[in-house]
């Protein structure tokens, strides 16, 4: 269930109950930011609030509130909760903690929790345990804190779960426009998505920042992410609080593989939302797409004059995967007429200081960088210290590049390489002209990959099932046969028992071969698999060493070009992760893989293979054959195949290795955990 919050996020009332100074900074930081609304304290005994009349309690209001700060206790919050949404307010924010998350210290907040979502029944409330928000649009604060914010008349939105991280970024210099910034506690009743979901609808809004320790409702998520895309809006998202459910198993090399976070990394790449690791890339990239908008591609040009930030844009741009295209005829005429013979044109570009100080040569060479197969030009600039320097020398090329972004039409940015340098008064000049200005050059090259984010719009919902209880981990051969009902190729085997059994088996598949103990997952580290048997007495021999008495003799592979690894796990948090990648018995420490969520599609996933480093091998490296790629998306869509046929109770299944060969890819190996009752 979606519930409105627009009344509760855009009032034109607010109730700020209780007496502490938590609720009397509510009312002074409304009246600060020119809240033209209501403004209601409630307090059985104050006489006063900032000049304000008191009432005494909840039924004595003059009207049910918009919105409401409930500054109590949690015992009171939990009463107070109740009065508001019985008499018809629009929402609340709960201050207190104590509710779920701190069960681990008080047994009591489970049940405080529930005490709490019944008392509010269908009226929406942020929290417990958060500190409100605040609408820099409309001047209303429901934040009993000091912030760095103004008011706006458009700008990104910020939704976190993280209170001091919600001040902090309130706090930022950069002068990214903040339209709201929404904490949401620990999100009894509206989650990250209800609050997205609600903010996204305001059309000041051009942007959606997200700050995720834990993603509840898979669905709700993909909706956000649906109705992102639909409205033109952009998702950055930092995302933290890895899920220790994922790794539950640990038996495959899968489990180890995919980590902890894969599920959540693959989540956010499958539904285009912009994954950043720091504070500062999720504020400039949120900033860029406030400004700028989506780029259209990866393609993109720097500007200085200077060689070593020439360099350093090159080598920080393109290990954050950004192309710059070699420059065209048209855009070398027009730099070689304005820059002269000594300087060597290229992309990026270190123009010197020839033209240092001449407006209009400056803006031709900015206009003449700029190119229609280029997604932004950036100018790398860093401004002195204006406390011990005069920086009005440098004001032509601010100057100049507003001329050049109005003459050309293109999208322009500009860069200090130090944050600190690139000064906020500067910057809002810069922003008011539809130019980026960026804070820190690694900064700005992340927020122009995370812009250029290709976004699907016919990706299908995350497969969800139910998780195993009680998993076993089957035979290799039964895994084998399952898993062949869905056309994943295996080699030809024998299930024996004893050494004499095996020794017969391998004379009837025919030499070499390979044998295997049965009931082991690691076999080689077991001393349970030998390869290349090349007679009967070599095979019996081998089976009398290994610590079983139960064989599979396989057909032995001789013309393999790579081992790959294919193996999915479920997550709880996040469906089940399928990873592709470097495989044999070196596949963890080789750390080659890549993570999609099933379903995926078969493009996809050979998208995905094409990431791997060692994709150049299947591609055929160095005048070698290449494996067969269609056999191999085979196989990854065989074990999907299957896992969506039998996701009920599924705990893991792994092909280690699939020997790819130039016409075919056969799984040597099959890992599979499910429990005993299945489907």
């Amino acid at each position: 269930m979606t519930r409105e919050l627009s009344r509760l996020l855009k009032p034109r009332s607010i109730a700020v109950i209780g007496g502490g100074a938590w609720c009397r900074a509510v009312v002074a930081q409304c009246q600060k930011m020119g809240f033209e609304g209501k403004i209601w304290p409630v307090h059985p005994s104050a006489g006063t609030f900032s000049g304000l009349k008191v009432f005494p309690d909840v039924d004595a209001l003059p009207a049910p509130p918009d919105a409401a700060f409930i500054g109590v206790n949690r015992a009171a919050t939990i009463d107070i909760a109740g009065q508001l949404a019985r008499g018809g307010a629009g929402g609340a924010v709960c201050f207190a903690s104590g509710f779920l998350e701190a069960q681990a210290e008080d047994a009591q907040g489970v049940d405080h929790q529930a005490a709490l979502l019944q008392a509010a029944d269908d009226m929406p409330i942020l929290g417990p345990n958060c500190y409100g928000f605040i609408n820099f649009l409309d001047g209303a604060l429901l934040w009993p804190d000091q912030h760095g914010g103004k008011r706006v008349e458009r700008g990104v939105a910020i939704v976190t779960q993280s209170s001091n991280i919600a001040i902090n970024l309130t706090m930022q210099a950069r002068a990214l426009p903040l339209a709201y910034v929404i904490t949401a506690g620990n999100q009894a009743q509206c989650g990250l998505s209800d609050i997205g979901m609600a903010v996204l609808q305001d059309p000041r809004v051009t942007a959606l920042g997200l700050h995720i320790e834990g993603i509840g409702d898979l669905r709700k998520f993909e909706a956000l992410a649906r109705y992102a895309q639909s409205l033109g809006k952009r998702i950055v998202a930092i995302k933290v609080g890895q899920s220790a459910q994922a790794q539950q198993a640990t038996i495959s090399h899968t489990a180890s593989l995919a980590g902890r976070d894969a599920g959540a990394a693959a989540l956010l790449r499958r539904l285009g939302i912009a994954r950043v690791t720091d504070l500062p890339t999720f504020l400039e990239t949120l900033k860029l797409l406030h400004v700028a908008g989506p780029l259209e591609s990866n393609r993109i040009a720097t500007i200085s004059c200077s060689g070593g930030e020439a360099s350093l844009a090159a080598d920080t741009g393109t290990a954050a995967g950004l192309d710059f295209p070699p420059l065209g005829a048209r855009q070398k005429t027009t730099l070689r007429d304005v820059l002269g013979p000594r300087v060597a044109l290229a992309n990026p570009l270190d123009y010197h200081t020839y033209i240092w100080r001449d407006v209009p040569a400056m803006t031709a060479a900015f206009a003449g960088m700029a190119d229609p197969g280029i997604a932004i030009t950036l100018l790398i600039v860093d401004f002195p210290r204006s406390d011990r320097c005069d920086p009005s020398d440098w004001d032509c090329v601010i100057e100049a590049v507003i001329a050049a972004s109005q003459q050309t039409g293109a999208r322009y940015g500009m860069v200090a390489t130090l944050p600190e340098l690139m000064p906020e008064h500067v910057a809002d000049m810069l922003m008011a002209q539809g130019i980026t200005p960026f804070c820190g050059l690694n900064e700005a090259l992340m927020a122009c990959a995370h812009a250029a984010l290709p976004v699907e719009s016919d990706v299908d919902p995350v497969h969800v099932a139910a998780p195993a209880t009680a998993p076993v981990l089957l035979a290799e051969g039964d895994a084998k046969d399952l898993l062949a009902e869905h056309g994943l190729r295996c080699p030809v085997s024998r299930r024996c028992e004893g050494s004499a059994q095996a020794a017969s088996a391998a004379e009837e598949i025919g030499f070499p071969v390979a044998l295997k103990g049965a009931g082991i997952a690691h076999k080689t580290e077991a001393g349970a698999v030998r390869l290349n048997l090349t007679c009967g007495d070599d095979v019996a021999a081998a089976a009398a060493a290994m610590p079983v008495d139960s064989y599979l003799v396989e057909e032995m592979i001789t013309d393999s070009i790579a081992e790959l690894l294919i193996g999915v796990v479920h997550d709880p948090a996040h469906g089940f992760i399928l990873t592709v990648g470097a495989g044999g018995t070196s596949a963890e420490l080789l750390d080659d893989t890549v993570s999609l969520l099933v379903p995926a599609r078969r493009d996809a996933i050979l998208t995905a293979i094409g990431r791997l480093r060692m994709a150049p091998i299947l591609a055929g490296y160095r005048g070698r054959p290449p494996a067969q790629m269609d056999r191999i998306l085979d196989a990854v869509m065989a074990v999907q195949d299957f896992v969506l046929a039998h996701a009920r109770g599924l705990q893991e299944v792994e092909i280690n290795p699939l020997l790819c060969t130039r016409d075919d890819a056969i799984a040597a190996d099959a890992l599979l955990r499910r429990d005993v009752e299945k489907d």
